[in-house]
């Protein structure tokens, strides 16, 4: 998966690396981290260890859990004081860290302290749709 900063996810497989897509599933990408039409760059990216879904963060100060296999947000996960830079998963999964610090997206400017913030993840948040 790949985030930019036009406020959108791609889901490709790496067929040569032996990351074989799904059969019938073809790379596909999706828009995220908008509020109206406004647009936000993608920052982070975090895949769960063991389910295989994955996680957003944006300049929105959003991170959002995603199920890249059947195309389905699964849940908005919190909302942070400003933009979302980077996200990890721990080893097991049960944990996530998000560093939320101002990108300078909106230039020179007064802002929140720079924080990381560790969550439980809730099963709901990361299992897929229908699994």
């Amino acid at each position: 998966a790949l985030g930019s900063i036009e406020g959108r996810v791609a889901v490709e497989y790496l067929d040569e690396i032996g990351v074989p897509a799904p059969p019938g599933t073809k790379r596909y990408a999706f828009k995220c981290h908008r509020k109206g039409d406004v647009v936000y760059p993608v920052n982070g990216i975090a895949f769960h260890p063991g389910r295989g879904t994955f996680v957003t963060g944006g300049c929105d100060g959003s991170a959002i859990s995603w199920d890249g296999r059947n195309k389905k947000k699964l849940a908005l996960l919190a909302h942070f004081p400003t933009s979302v830079a980077a996200l990890a998963y721990s080893p097991d999964g049960t944990e996530l860290a998000v560093a939320s610090s101002y990108t300078f997206e909106e230039g020179d400017r007064e802002h929140p302290r720079d924080e990381i913030y560790v969550r439980e993840v809730l099963e709901h948040e990361c299992r897929p749709k229908g699994g």
